[in-house]
């Protein structure tokens, strides 16, 4: 899948998605947003994807939301109706019944009735109210600020060029990071850590990020997809049942005491003890191959 503002590519059991704007510093537009909540729904439905990579084009991760198209009159953005939620859908259906556009209709009811739930799209695309249920690095050259670093919150590995600025500047435009960070960010880097990100809305170095644990790893400028794919490559080596149960696991046990938190364990792994794969694996090792997964 390629657009304009966005780029899914395969390379084996690896996917990797390149936001693609660099004349807006890879801004987030409505499009661009849009076929990142695709392209993670493509993800997760393909079993022959195992991990999947997150980067920006042109040595720039994500300069955050493009705040002009935000401002702007998105009525004729094709994109649009996308992110209306369904009373805003039935309004605008119900506009376009009284002004004789039935072509206008038809296609507000066709994105009425093909809606899947009631998530908003842009929470799709920040992985704000869901997460994949594979592996997803961030692969972070230049800037990540704002949206940019909202979505990084939605990665489970991170690796950054040593030149990479991140920040929240969000309060300083006089907006608020929906995108999560005011839950997800404190529970990821710590209370003081991020609130010195979300209040003073200042950037922040990679070497400071790998400090508080917003990033991994720091690799020389312009090396971030290297190393990314390397790491992919050892995580779509292992079982690929068992490395989505255990981010489930983790997952599922967030914010939960240890003795819930440990019943989740168990309710995720002893499923993978049973499974084919496992079985496959104990027979490799007997007898000195590789193992060959098939995923359950």
């Amino acid at each position: 899948m390629a657009t304009a503002h966005l780029k899914l590519e395969r390379d084996g059991a690896i996917a990797v998605v390149t936001l693609n704007r660099p004349e807006a510093r890879n801004a987030l537009s409505l499009e661009m947003m849009a076929r990142l909540a695709d392209a993670w729904d493509e993800i997760d439905g393909d079993p022959d994807l195992r991990v999947a990579i997150l980067t920006g084009t042109e040595g720039v991760f994500c300069a955050g939301a493009d705040l002009k198209e935000m401002h702007g009159d998105q009525s004729a953005n094709p994109y649009h109706k996308r992110f209306m939620d369904r009373d805003a859908l039935d309004a605008a259906i119900a506009a376009a019944h009284d002004a004789g556009d039935e072509a206008r209709v038809t296609e507000l009811e066709t994105e009425l009735n093909g809606r899947q739930d009631d998530t908003p799209l842009h929470w799709k695309a920040f992985l704000r109210d869901r997460r994949l249920k594979k592996p997803l690095i961030a692969a972070v050259e230049g800037y990540a600020l704002g949206g940019g670093t909202e979505i990084l919150q939605g990665t489970d590995l991170r690796v950054a060029g040593e030149g990479a600025t991140f920040g929240l500047t969000e309060a300083k435009w006089g907006l608020f990071p929906l995108g999560g960070s005011t839950v997800r960010l404190v529970r990821q880097i710590g209370y003081t850590r991020a609130m010195d990100m979300l209040l003073t809305a200042r950037r922040v170095s990679a070497q400071e990020a790998l400090d508080w644990g917003l990033v991994g790893q720091l690799v020389a400028d312009g090396k971030a997809l290297e190393r990314a794919k390397e790491l992919a490559g050892l995580i779509a080596a292992n079982g690929p049942f068992a490395v989505q149960q255990i981010l489930a696991s983790v997952r599922a046990a967030e914010g939960l005491p240890d003795h819930a938190a440990m019943a989740t364990a168990d309710e995720y792994g002893l499923p993978v003890l049973y499974s084919a794969d496992a079985r496959e694996g104990a027979r490799a090792f007997r007898e000195g191959r590789s193992p060959e997964f098939k995923g359950a």
